[in-house]
């Protein structure tokens, strides 16, 4: 099972592969534009996850950046609402681990015999 995305998180994540790729084979947004046949505003709506793409345009993005369609539906990084649950789940983790600890020293440790 897979992290649940909202529609705006994958139009994010889209916008911010195809602006990576693009910027990774050094094409201004209007050479991108221009070669595609869409407008340049356009194209910065999409690649800020404010409009979306038809599957033809779709098509036509990843044979002109060299890449299979589904590169540019991978995430490259977590959302902010998963990053406040590791952040969470982190703090959790150290307060737990920092107890048990404590409880071992108190219950478990062994004094060094006199010498």
């Amino acid at each position: 099972m897979g992290i649940k995305m909202t529609e705006q998180e994958l139009r994010a994540v889209f916008g911010g592969n195809l602006k990576r790729y693009r910027n990774y084979r050094k094409l201004s947004q209007a050479k991108l534009a221009e070669n595609l046949g869409i407008s340049i505003p356009f194209l910065s709506d999409i690649e800020n996850g404010r409009k979306w793409v038809s599957p033809a345009t779709l098509v036509k993005f990843s044979d002109f950046l060299g890449i299979e369609p589904h590169e540019l539906f991978k995430p490259t990084r977590i959302s902010a609402a998963m990053e406040n649950n590791l952040e969470k789940w982190g703090t959790d983790v150290i307060q737990a681990v920092t107890q048990t600890v404590s409880d071992i020293q108190k219950h478990y440790v062994i004094e060094p015999e006199n010498r």
